[in-house]
């Protein structure tokens, strides 16, 4: 009897074992293989010196890896951690061991490759006279032509979801169609790349944010545009993602009651040429005839009127609930936003903050 339980038991143990292994085995494959399918790319630099850890924690943050502790522990077995200097292009669609593979041959650098740096709230003009300075046979104009034409754009259309009908609704008073659409980032760019080239790759980021985010996009209960244009105010009106999200709930509750959404930023972009922020602020120009000024016209502006920041776009799409109709920062302080519901309560802040 005695050796019967001992059979049963050690025949438990060995297949508790064995599972166990199986399952090891299955996490650490998991963790080997690729985060997404082949064709879309992200740089990474290496710089001399960098360690194991560093190379792991960019490939994290740039979401190549699904286990940076399973990714180190394999690299030093397989002995491929003598990673070579320069910029790589690294596809999404790699295993880890493919990842290390590229980043250890020295031939797959990019040395030459330029820093391009979108900043949130740029608008398409001053995106295209970076990158024109940047890369050696694409001009400003050619760019802007570019993302000004509905032929190019409907061109992409099938390959980028988060471009719909909507931007060309009003495509008479919009300034640029692509506004809106050029995600802020630091990209890394071949200076001899085309004009579309260099468009593809931000378009690639600007899909990749919708991609990651449709459920969000879905709920919020606005089309893609409106939800890119509300976010594109939202970015120019704030900094930070609890004032962002405060800010465009206040957006949200003046269209719930027919007030127009009095946005400077709106006015700026309306100016499109001005000297200080303050030209927007002044009350003259609030009566600008433009689409985009919303002062003067109820709703939201016909088009984007920055470049929004995934930051802003995904606060703008998650509000935080509140029942203010008004706001306004502290520019000559913290910049700290006070929020008033009603306009007795906002000129009090505007006297004891901005006065």
């Amino acid at each position: 009897m005695k050796k019967i339980k001992r059979t049963s038991l050690g025949l438990f143990l060995t297949l508790f074992f064995i599972v166990g292994l199986a399952l090891s085995f299955v996490y650490v494959q998991s963790n080997l293989s690729a985060v997404g399918p082949e064709g879309e790319k992200t740089g990474i630099i290496i710089s001399k010196g960098d360690t194991l850890s560093v190379v792991s924690d960019q490939l994290s943050e740039k979401g190549l890896i699904k286990n940076q502790f399973v990714f180190e522990t394999y690299a030093k077995l397989v002995k491929l951690t003598d990673f070579k200097v320069g910029t790589f292009y690294v596809d999404y669609g790699f295993d880890v061991k493919e990842i290390l593979t590229y980043l250890n041959d020295a031939t797959q650098a990019h040395p030459t490759d330029v820093v391009v740096t979108i900043i949130p709230g740029d608008w398409a003009k001053q995106i295209a006279e970076n990158l024109a300075g940047k890369v050696e046979n694409v001009s400003a104009e050619e760019l802007l032509d570019l993302w000004n034409s509905e032929e190019y754009i409907r061109s992409l259309m099938d390959e980028y979801s988060v471009l719909t009908e909507e931007i060309f609704e009003n495509k008479k008073d919009v300034r640029i169609l692509l506004e809106g659409y050029l995600m802020p980032e630091t990209y890394f760019m071949n200076p001899l790349a085309s004009a579309d080239s260099l468009t593809r790759r931000i378009l690639n980021q600007t899909q990749k944010v919708y991609d990651d985010n449709k459920a969000l996009f879905d709920s919020f209960g606005m089309s893609i545009h409106d939800a890119i244009t509300l976010a594109s105010v939202v970015q120019f009106e704030a900094g930070k993602e609890e004032d962002m999200r405060m800010i465009s709930q206040v957006f949200l509750n003046r269209m719930n009651i027919g007030m127009r959404l009095q946005a400077s930023a709106t006015v700026c972009y309306a100016l499109y040429e001005y000297d200080s922020w303050k030209d927007c602020e002044n009350y003259d120009n609030q009566t600008l005839d433009s689409k985009y000024n919303t002062y003067l016209y109820s709703g939201l502006p016909v088009g984007p009127i920055t470049n929004p920041s995934k930051l802003a776009i995904l606060s703008t799409i998650q509000p935080k609930e509140n029942d203010y109709i008004f706001f306004l920062a502290d520019v000559y302080g913290d910049g700290t936003v006070y929020y008033a519901k009603t306009y007795a309560e906002h000129q009090a802040n505007i006297k004891k903050y901005l006065k």
